[in-house]
């Protein structure tokens, strides 16, 4: 028992702790040099929307405001058989605005069937992916862009940013969470490729595009497809989307577990990217940063287990174990409480989510159950 909790222990470390200090030594790549081009190329925004009458006249009227030239930005909004008046609201800024474009999906299937159907309508070199939700800074669009003066890169994602309903950064386990995503994307920027993007604020080569299963993650599988074209996914921290976090635990927790499953779905189309020998560095990192993520909560669980039984071995267990039931009884508090102010019992409460809803997702994936639709986030 004792090797056993050990072994989980390390296992927990390397995930969480290791793997960062792991990216720092690693080889680095030539650092990229940006240089703005005065020939920028054309960009489509593309939305994907069922039921969001609520916010996608901001949202389109958002990316219309970007920093880049109206002339070669056009916008297409998805409805995937929106029925809540989504499209007449599109439909009334189209007519004003010939950049915005609606493309009517149905019957209704999904976020990726909608992404295949409009891909081919789109007249960008580069296509812009936005939730129906996402703020971009005013910039971001054009700090997607300049990444691609890169002939190298054939993806970039930016940074999502969490705030509050006023507008305002909060500090919460999501948005702590979040602040560690994006700290490893820059170090895998540096290193190889990044592996997992926002799909509120990422960008592709249109030249690129693969068309996806219905039951595909596209913030997941697009990615790696264009590491299988020999292309790079990088990180751009100057990319910002503000987008609010969930308002209670049990919309994120639906949310964490439909994204788990999608990902282990995502990971098991994508398994031939685990071949280190011809992947290289990429897969140790998709080893890394995702299979041993979503699998977390079998060492963590292994490690309570483990450390109960050895208790009286020693006053190291007994501490040990101490400090599991202390970290565990927090995030059940602050998850009966819905919620706390303090940030450390946030991102405790956080971490505790996102592994219960990677083991439940593992359930489902085990019965072979999939998610294609859904219905939008609520907050």
């Amino acid at each position: 028992m004792e090797l056993l909790f050990w072994l989980s222990v390390l296992v927990v470390f390397y995930i969480y702790i290791g793997y960062p200090i792991l990216l720092r030594y690693l080889p680095k790549r030539k650092s990229m040099v940006v240089n703005e081009s005065n020939e920028l190329p054309r960009v489509t925004v593309l939305i994907p929307a069922f039921n969001e009458a609520a916010v996608i006249g901001q949202t389109i009227h958002n990316k219309l405001t970007q920093n880049y030239p109206a002339d070669r930005l056009e916008i297409i909004v998805i409805s995937d058989e929106s029925e809540d008046g989504t499209d007449d609201i599109v439909t009334q800024i189209a007519a004003q605005d010939a950049r915005v474009k609606l493309v009517r999906q149905v019957p209704r299937q999904g976020k990726t069937s909608g992404l295949n159907l409009a891909m081919p309508q789109a007249n960008g070199d580069i296509v812009v992916f936005s939730d129906a939700n996402s703020h971009y800074q005013p910039d971001a669009i054009r700090q997607l862009i300049n990444c691609f003066n890169d002939p190298e890169v054939g993806y970039v994602t930016g940074k999502m940013v969490y705030v509050n309903e006023e507008g305002n950064v909060i500090g919460d386990g999501c948005s702590a969470y979040m602040k560690y995503e994006n700290h490893l994307r820059a170090l895998e920027s540096q290193v190889s490729s990044v592996v997992g993007v926002d799909g509120g604020v990422d960008a592709i080569r249109k030249s690129l595009y693969q068309p996806m299963n219905a039951d595909q993650l596209p913030d997941f599988v697009l990615p790696l497809k264009v590491v299988t074209q020999g292309k790079r996914v990088i990180y751009c921290e100057n990319a910002l989307l503000n987008e609010e976090s969930l308002s209670n635990s049990q919309s994120e927790f639906r949310m964490r577990v439909r994204v788990s499953l999608r990902a282990y779905w995502a990971m098991w189309d994508m398994k031939h990217l685990f071949n280190p020998f011809k992947y290289g560095l990429f897969s140790l990192q998709l080893v890394s940063h995702k299979l041993l993520r979503y699998l977390a909560f079998i060492p963590l669980f292994l490690a309570l287990i483990s450390n109960g039984l050895i208790t009286g071995e020693g006053w190291l267990y007994q501490i040990a174990f101490i400090t599991q039931i202390i970290f565990y009884s927090a995030a059940a508090f602050v998850s009966l409480n819905d919620g706390t102010k303090n940030k450390w019992l946030a991102l405790t409460n956080y971490f505790c989510l996102i592994n219960i809803a990677a083991a439940m997702a593992f359930i489902k994936f085990i019965k072979r159950e999939k998610i294609v639709i859904w219905k939008p986030r609520v907050g």
